[in-house]
Formats: C-alpha cells, structure tokens, sequence
C-alpha cells in the first residue's frame, strides 16, 4: 500500500474534540493490524500520527479484536452519545440556567457537574458532565451556553514559580532577615494532616511595582478564605493590624497556628502572636510550596486581581464580596462541600463555637 501524506485534521465536529476517523480509516488500520504492523508502522503507511491509531485501537476494539465495522459502530454509538448530552443543555433550560448562573458565579465546570447532584438529589434531570460543559462553549458553535461565559473559566491553573523568582522575592521582601521565627519543621502534626481547624497559611498578593497588596489566609482544613484589606501599605505595623484585627472576629478554636513566608511584612511576628494566640511558624526561603493551600488559593484570587494591577483600588466591601463567592464554591477534596459548608461542620464537631462568619 502506498504511503500516504499526513492528513490534515478537519476542523471539529460539534460531537468530537479532535480528528474524526472515515469508515476507509478504519479499514486500513484493521488490515494493517491484521499483518502484525507496528503502531509506528502503521501510522506512517496510513498518513495519521502514531497517537491517533493507538487512541483508536485502545477505544474501539472489541476484546482484543479490532474489526472496522465494530469500530465504526462504537464510534458513531459515542458520538451520537455526546451529542445527546449537549442537546440536553439546549433543551433543558432548568439545567442550561442552573448551570449559567453557576458558571457567572465563577464556579468550574467540574465543580458544577459535581455539586448538581448534591443539590438536586432527587432530580435526575440536573445532571451533566463537566467535558459537556465546556464542549457547549468552545466547540458546539450553536452552542447551549453563551459564549461570553468563557470569560469566566479559568485560563489555567497556578504553577509553581521558578526558583529564581521565589528567590528574587525573598531579597525584595527581606526574606531571611527576621529574628527569633519558628521554622515550619516544628509545626505540629494536626496542621499537617488537616484533620483539625484553626491552622492558616498566609500570603501577600502584590499589585504593580509591587506598590499595593492584599493579604490572604487560608484554613488548610477546609479552605476557607479570609482578605486583608492594607489601604496604604505592607508594612509591619500595617499587617499586624490587620491580621489581628482578623483573627479577633473568630473563636479561639480557630486560631491555632500561622505558616507565612520570610517576607519583612512579618516582623512584627512576635506582637501578633502575642495578641491573637497564635502559634506563628514561618516556611524555609524560596520554598513556596510549603505553603501550598495559600499558593493555591492566591493563584485562584488572579481572576479577581490581575497581576500588574493596583490593588488598593479594591475596598473591604470587594473583598468582603470575593472571599463570599470563594467560600461558596464546592471543592473536589471536600466532596464538592463549600469551604464554608467544611468548617460548619467542622465547628460543630467541636460544640460550634460562636463568633465565626461562616459566609465570609
């Protein structure tokens, strides 16, 4: 059989994300298969790329047979599936609307088709997967969610910076220049392993020029979000008012310890640890990952706070509103409960101590 050149993908359909195989395909990667071809083998005499003819020789075999006809059949029977899906969105507009008014409430398509049946428990009409979701705003073209809800997906997730960044942050911080801290090593294990509330992670988000900020805490049980509003500065004074006047708003089962970075915001460690009660513990240098729910949580806070922006614009209102809607979304490691929902349950394991706004 002559070799053929490598096909150009047709553009996708509204059923698949990628290249659709022709029925002839099939038969060629069958005959092929038959003569004990390799996968390399048989995609360079074909004209496909060799992922391609192992995705559809995993997907459509039937035991450990591949026939053509089976295959094209298993296909056309998932694609028709997909479509289906994707109809019901159109079709559907209690779902279409619940799942709109999610997505403008800045929720993921994986947190909304995980927490419907949570919320419509008994009603098997509120349900879709997360790939339908996103393939009804990107792909179906006549599409059964507005478009202009892309705008609300995130547009990728929070990396890890390089090295040479988290080191060039600490010299501007005056990271390692603070007295007297408690290394993260020393931590207790209970902050470890999550299993009890009231230990936090903090950071500073930081606006252009590095001229205005933001504080973040993070509960590491549950998530839960809390923002500091610094109106005119980061400096020491500023965050220790700030942070104790957080702290004062929650009950004392909630204020166990506090992971920060070697950032010269923290010099005042020692007064706020007298002041709150908390067990302050600081993570090595250049070691963001060690304070990986905040890290997390500030990459997430981006889509409200771009990076190069200034961020004393924001008044506490604002902040007050978005550490709500952060507090509201359903998570994947709580079960899809809310940071909010985990620590209610949380706070009532433990007598439910007043005091605490569960809701922001």
């Amino acid at each position: 059989m002559p070799a053929r050149q490598i096909r150009e993908s047709p553009p996708a359909s509204s059923c698949s994300h990628g290249r659709r195989l022709s029925a002839a395909d099939r038969e060629d990667i069958a005959h092929l298969n038959r003569l004990g071809r390799t996968l390399s083998e048989i995609a360079e005499e074909i004209g496909l790329h060799k992922s391609t003819v192992s995705r559809e020789l995993r997907r459509n075999s039937s035991g450990t047979q591949y026939r053509a006809t089976t295959a094209q059949k298993m296909a056309d029977d998932r694609a028709r599936q997909g479509h289906a899906k994707q109809v019901k969105l159109a079709v559907c507009t209690r779902l279409r609307d619940e799942v709109e008014r999610r997505l403008e409430h800045n929720e993921s398509p994986e947190q909304i088709a995980n927490r419907l049946p949570l919320d419509f428990p008994h009603d098997p009409e509120m349900r879709v997967s997360h790939e339908t979701i996103y393939t009804s705003i990107y792909v179906q073209g006549r599409g059964a969610l507005r478009r202009d809800l892309a705008g609300h997906l995130r547009t990728g997730r929070a990396l890890r910076r390089p090295r040479a960044q988290a080191r060039d942050r600490a010299a501007r911080t005056g990271g390692g220049a603070l007295r007297n801290v408690i290394s993260i090593s020393e931590r207790p294990a209970e902050a470890e392993d999550r299993a009890v509330p009231g230990h936090w992670e903090g950071d500073l988000i930081m606006g252009a020029v590095n001229a205005s900020a933001i504080g973040t805490l993070v509960e590491r049980a549950t998530g839960f979000l809390g923002l500091l509003h610094l109106p005119t500065d980061h400096t020491a004074i500023t965050m220790q008012t700030a942070i104790c006047e957080y702290m004062a708003t929650l009950p004392d089962t909630l204020r166990q310890t506090l992971t920060w970075d070697r950032g010269s915001e923290m010099a005042n460690h020692a007064q706020i640890a007298a002041a709150t009660g908390l067990d302050i513990y600081f993570a090595d240098p250049a070691s963001p990952w060690q304070r990986g729910s905040n890290e997390n949580t500030n990459g997430l806070l981006r889509q409200y706070f771009p990076k190069g922006t200034d961020l004393s614009f924001w008044g506490p209102g604002y902040l007050q509103q978005v550490a709500l809607e952060m507090n509201n979304r359903p998570r994947k490691r709580l079960a899809w409960r809310t940071p909010a929902e985990a620590l209610d349950q949380l706070l009532s394991n433990n007598d439910n101590p007043p005091g605490v706004a569960l809701t922001g």
